[in-house]
């Protein structure tokens, strides 16, 4: 029997359009949508909590709807259509009552409750957009990179200009230009710094309060583009997947590999840590849901969902470590044991070893 809803510790989307709640503890999946409402071209793309009591999931689409998951209900209580621009949803998000979605063309919007209402905000981030993400500690700032589009960090209270605009790292060794291609980001809770992951396999930390513009601290990792990263608990260290399916856990201070996380087999899309807890939950292209621990990079769960994945969503308010208990096992006595072995007849014991033949002298 299928878990309710409610008590789904990840939720997952698909290419196919599949969203699923996975229960950890019982190791039960859920096909929210599933069956008959498969569609590639309805493939989830994006998801987010619509509420801060995580009630409600707000599923992105690639036909550019929004629908709202009710975790209470178990079912969709509603969905807009958030047309304007080109390409798929690269973020998602929610502004007090608001939506808040960006494309891959680079245009930001801020829709409001009523579904017929055009966007209340619309914001040109630039072309070949990869991530959009807010700011945990204030909404109302976000973050963009893409392709040949660095950094910047916008305040949508006042949206002419960003208030960052990150600068290009110096040239290599041969004078050249290093190209620019950021593939996720997050912001450091606590702090303007934001860290970002490239898909030229690097890692870089940017702080907006120094008057430089480049990255505090530029490192590399691994020989893919890096596609996922997540922010453990203390801000010190990072989570980074690539699409070769590596995955680590990187240092902010010194820029060096803590620990690898092995056991993947394909490409990376979904990384997201638990707040409070050292665990790390991953998804993509093999099919998997993962989530491992950041202490000891121990494999603590493995999930088989049958689609390949592109996206994760934590529900951070259920007990994760109320693990089920390991049935009784009955113990054996050595009275038992001994009667066992009295009522076996004997077994005689082989001869010596093969008689030597006779030299016929």
């Amino acid at each position: 029997m299928a878990a309710p809803a409610g008590s789904n510790h990840v939720w997952v989307g698909a290419e196919t359009g599949a969203f699923k709640g996975v229960n950890l503890q019982k190791k039960v999946a859920t096909n929210v949508v599933g069956g008959s409402g498969l569609s590639r071209g309805r493939g989830v793309c994006a998801l987010c909590w619509g509420d801060p009591a995580q009630t409600e999931v707000l599923v992105g689409s690639l036909d550019r709807s929004v629908r709202v998951f009710s975790t209470e209900k178990g079912k969709f209580v509603g969905s807009r259509l958030c047309p304007g621009g080109d390409g798929a949803f690269c973020g998602l998000g929610v502004l007090g009552s608001s939506i808040v979605t960006c494309v891959e063309s680079g245009l930001i919007q801020v829709w409001g409750e009523d579904e017929a209402e055009k966007p209340q905000l619309e914001v040109p981030a630039g072309p070949g957009l990869c991530r959009m993400r807010q700011d945990p500690t204030r909404p109302h700032r976000v973050g963009t990179g893409g392709k040949e589009n660095g950094l910047k960090v916008w305040d949508l209270q006042r949206p002419g200009e960003p208030l960052f605009r990150a600068k290009n790292v110096r040239n290599d060794w041969l004078d050249l230009r290093v190209p620019i291609w950021e593939r996720d980001l997050q912001f450091l809770p606590g702090s303007d710094k934001v860290v970002t992951c490239t898909g030229h396999g690097q890692v870089r930390l940017y702080d907006p309060a120094t008057p430089q513009r480049r990255p505090v601290l530029d490192t590399t990792f691994g020989e893919g583009p890096l596609t996922a990263l997540a922010l453990p608990p203390g801000d010190t260290s990072v989570v980074v997947g690539s699409a070769r399916g590596d995955v680590a856990v990187i240092d902010l201070r010194k820029g060096r590999v803590l620990r690898a996380l092995k056991g993947f087999a394909g490409g990376v899309r979904g990384l997201q840590c638990h707040p409070h807890l050292p665990l790390v939950a991953s998804c993509g292209l093999d099919r998997f849901l993962r989530v491992h621990g950041l202490e000891d990079g121990g494999l603590r769960h493995k999930v088989y969902l049958k689609s390949r994945l592109t996206c994760l969503l934590l529900n951070t308010h259920l007990d994760w470590e109320d693990e089920e208990e390991p049935p009784p096992q009955t113990e054996v006595k050595d009275e038992e044991g001994d009667e066992l072995w009295d009522t076996l007849e004997p077994v005689p014991a082989p001869r010596g070893g093969k008689k030597r033949k006779s030299s016929g002298l």
